[in-house]
């Protein structure tokens, strides 16, 4: 009977969840180089040269004032930005800098080596939990997608994932998004802004729920911005957020997004130069605006299927081509932004979980410091779905596992372990030392089926989608969480126009 309780006391210890994350994220990456040093210096040079010589178009008086005050030159309709004029952007700008949470313990360092997934994505369709097909996302939608994430362990960040198609007006749409993500998390998010002029409101209210009544004072919001347009020229109405944002200390993830063969070219090295010129011209604008001020360098290369012309978010190209960017982002020393999981499923499949997971593994080991898009997302970036989420989550888990590698040491290698099994039980099963590495090394996923087929098919046969319905419906089921306290919500809420349901905290 002793032996009994002995072996269901160890299966009930096999069964418990580590208490430390064997491979929590901040893992180091750069592993993966698909550029070698000639190949880096090659795009560099020409994307110097694109910048010297063909400058950027389009560029606001403001900012053309500030060019030429910088030592940049007026070309006709252009502004040719020089070598060492981007050179002093590049030593100038912030190397590592923290996004901050509300609670401080979510607190991220960007830069170095550390790699964190998180979210992205403007997606105008959610896949609905209950029907199971599209639908236009909703605020409500954006809340709970906040709420669903907080629970995510391995989600460092969380960027507003979907656009609620039921406000009317950029201020509504701008104001309301802010407040879920406040509502819904305390770990860092972004946002994004419809116009320069509702960043000043949106700030007045997280001024309120910040401990010294001054957002700026500890920033946990960066903000989405495409200041550059491919090919290679500004909006006006990008720059001018820009600068709004800079006033309010708002930390920046400038985002380039071109697409191969259209708005940049097919071939991967030529896109890569004028991606990475774009970048840089968004860098010297930062720049000049406010030197080291902290951005993000988010030069997202995307891809185009060149027989529809079509987005497509997943595949090698898009593999490769956001691993080569992180690879240049880190070589120039500059805190790296790139995408990857945008695949073009529709629904939880083989096609999904391909994509998904190659260029997930392909952007961590190559190193990018902040990868967006890596939960969540579907069709595309045109959906958002809660399923995902979660199975995205088991995901990012196992790569940080990859990238964290192995660990080579006397005690690792265990050669009297060995030498003790092969003489002694002819197996490792129970042993102190597969104990231990059964909770410091490998990575348990939440919603993987590992279970025989027998099992499986007595409960059901349910497959990856219908695990993760049934938890997220179960995680949406409980109460909310309490990150904004009553008070300072009817506060806020008297004062602005929010439209989110107002719903108790737990």
């Amino acid at each position: 009977m002793a032996r009994r309780k002995g072996r269901a006391g160890k299966h009930a210890e096999r069964q418990a969840p580590p208490e430390v994350n064997p491979c929590p994220p901040g893992q180091p990456g750069g592993q993966y180089r698909p550029l070698s040093e000639a190949d880096c210096q090659a795009i560099f040079d020409t994307a110097l040269r694109l910048l010297d010589d063909l400058g950027m178009g389009e560029v606001p008086e403001d900012l053309t004032a500030q060019f030429l005050d910088h030592g940049a030159r007026r070309a006709g309709d252009r502004v040719q930005l020089p070598p060492e004029l981007v050179q002093d952007a590049i030593s100038s700008a912030p190397k590592t800098f923290p996004l901050y949470g509300r609670d401080p313990a979510r607190d991220i360092l960007v830069g170095g080596e550390a790699v964190h997934f998180g979210t992205g994505g403007a997606a105008v369709q959610t896949l609905d939990l209950m029907t199971g097909d599209y639908r236009p996302s909703t605020l409500q939608d954006l809340y709970d997608f906040t709420r669903l994430q907080d629970t995510l362990t391995n989600v460092s960040w969380f960027t507003r994932c979907c656009v609620a198609t039921d406000m009317v007006g950029e201020l509504a749409l701008d104001l309301n998004t802010a407040f879920a993500l406040l509502k819904g998390t305390t770990k860092p998010v972004a946002t994004s802004f419809s116009i320069p002029e509702t960043v000043a409101p949106v700030v007045q209210m997280l001024d309120r729920a910040a401990p010294t009544g001054r957002f700026a004072d500890r920033p946990w919001a960066k903000a989405h911005i495409s200041p550059v347009i491919s090919p290679m020229r500004y909006g006006e109405e990008a720059v001018q957020t820009t600068r709004a944002c800079i006033a309010h200390n708002i930390p920046l993830s400038c985002i380039t997004a071109a697409q191969s063969g259209a708005t940049a070219p097919a071939t991967l090295a030529g896109f890569l130069a004028q991606s990475l010129a774009e970048t840089l011209a968004s860098l010297v604008m930062v720049h000049v605006m406010a030197t080291g001020h902290p951005m993000v360098f988010s030069n997202w290369p995307l891809v185009i299927d060149l027989r529809t012309g079509a987005f497509s978010g997943g595949g090698g190209e898009v593999a490769v081509m956001n691993a080569a960017s992180a690879q240049l982002s880190n070589w120039l020393g500059l805190p790296s932004g790139v995408a990857s999981s945008m695949t073009d499923a529709k629904s939880i499949d083989a096609q999904y979980g391909a994509e998904k997971g190659l260029t997930a593994m392909a952007a961590g080991l190559a190193g990018g410091n902040l990868i967006y898009e890596s939960s969540g997302m579907t069709s595309a970036l045109l959906g958002a779905s809660f399923e995902a989420f979660l199975l995205d989550n088991d995901m990012i888990g196992h790569v940080y596992r990859a990238l964290r590698g192995v660990e080579v040491t006397p005690q690792a290698l265990d050669y009297d372990g060995i030498v003790a099994a092969v003489k002694g039980e002819g197996h490792f099963l129970g042993e102190p030392a597969t104990m231990k590495a059964m909770s410091d090394d490998y990575f348990y996923p939440d919603l993987a089926d590992r279970d025989p087929p027998i099992t499986w098919r007595e409960g059901g046969r349910q497959d990856a989608w219908a695990r993760a319905n049934a938890r997220a419906k179960a995680i949406l089921a409980e109460p909310v969480p309490g990150h904004l306290d009553a008070e300072t919500e009817a506060a806020i809420r008297k004062d602005f126009d929010i439209r989110l349901a107002q719903t108790p905290s737990a």
